[in-house]
């Protein structure tokens, strides 16, 4: 039972980055589509609101979280797993701390930065609105893709330990 902690740990990292995925995927497929057919004044007002709301959340917990302990796992696995499950919790990781937490903080942090100072209902704060919807959501749909990749692996990574 005592190496059996590790397969735990496994799933416990897969639901939680499964769970980052599903926030990232519901921006991804319906919220940005339907705050970015609001009035230019209306969209950037609730996504001001929804990124300084979301420092208070459990999920910004969980993100930011799994960053340090996926590091944290992947050196553990580097010296006491051997085989798949070590190139699985490795490879979540690397996956993980690259398109999941750099992605956020390099690309998505520093746009809402630049729309948190505009004004909702300028003309500035309106055609930077076009080009942050486009492009938040596309870096979004990699921190989606790489948070659902993070959590495959980690549970890849669980069944070749069981």
């Amino acid at each position: 039972m005592p190496a059996d902690w590790i397969v735990y740990v496994c799933l416990f990292l897969g639901l939680s980055s499964a769970l980052v995925a599903g926030v990232f995927q519901s921006f991804s497929d319906f919220v940005m589509s339907g705050l970015v057919r609001a009035r230019p004044a209306g969209g950037i007002e609730v996504m001001q609101h929804i990124n300084r709301t979301v420092f208070r959340s459990v999920f910004l917990f969980t993100f930011l979280a799994l960053a340090p302990v996926s590091i944290a796992a992947a050196v553990y696995a580097g010296f006491a797993i051997e085989g798949a499950a070590q190139r699985f919790v490795i490879a979540a990781a690397i996956i993980y701390i690259i398109t999941a937490f750099l992605v956020t903080v390099a690309g998505n942090v520093p746009m809402n930065n630049r729309l948190d100072r505009l004004d909702a209902a300028s003309a500035e704060g309106a055609a930077y609105w076009r080009i942050y919807g486009r492009t938040w959501t596309r870096w979004n749909h990699v921190r989606m893709i790489g948070s659902l990749a993070t959590a495959g692996c980690y549970l890849f990574a669980a069944l070749a330990l069981a």
